[in-house]
């Protein structure tokens, strides 16, 4: 009796992980922005924008999720953009009981474990974005990995206010 309790709930925890992925935050993202496998990197790449700020000049912002499937003690250690000046990984950690942002040199990777960037926590920032990144367009985002395999991305660009 007890075995057919376990498997009952395993079958309904099976049913219903699909209804709960719908409501993780990455969801906010439409099927069908930017994926990306890279075999060479092991990194895989969804959910992928580039968001441009509010106001012209200011940074523009990287969102993604990623999973990595390569060898241990590798780092995500830096996100380009091509048509902004630089990019700086940046995160979100509470200090001093406020939320700050502060810089972070390298995001840890571990197999099987995937990594966010969203709003609110782990993010990209593109700072003096040029006009060549226009919302409705894409943007060519390299990923880098501490042992130097590089990972490319189309991402779409979406204007301040759209969906994050």
């Amino acid at each position: 009796m007890n075995s057919i309790r376990k498997a009952a709930l395993a079958a309904l925890a099976a049913a219903t992980l699909p209804a709960l992925a719908a409501c993780s935050p990455g969801a906010d993202a439409p099927a069908g922005d930017a994926t990306t496998a890279a075999a060479t990197a092991g990194l895989t790449i969804s959910n992928a924008r580039l968001v441009l700020p509010p106001v012209s000049g200011n940074p523009a912002v990287v969102y993604f999720d990623l999973s990595y499937n390569g060898a241990p003690g590798v780092s995500l250690t830096s996100v380009a953009v091509e048509g902004a000046g630089m990019t700086m990984l940046h995160d979100n950690v509470e200090s001093e009981g406020k939320m700050q942002m502060v810089m972070t040199d390298a995001v840890p990777l571990t197999q099987g474990t995937p990594v966010s960037f969203k709003p609110g926590g782990l993010h990209v920032m593109a700072m003096q974005p040029s006009d060549a990144l226009k919302a409705g367009g894409t943007a060519k985002v390299i990923f880098t990995l501490s042992d130097g395999t590089t990972t490319t991305a189309d991402v779409p660009v979406r204007a301040a206010g759209d969906e994050r």
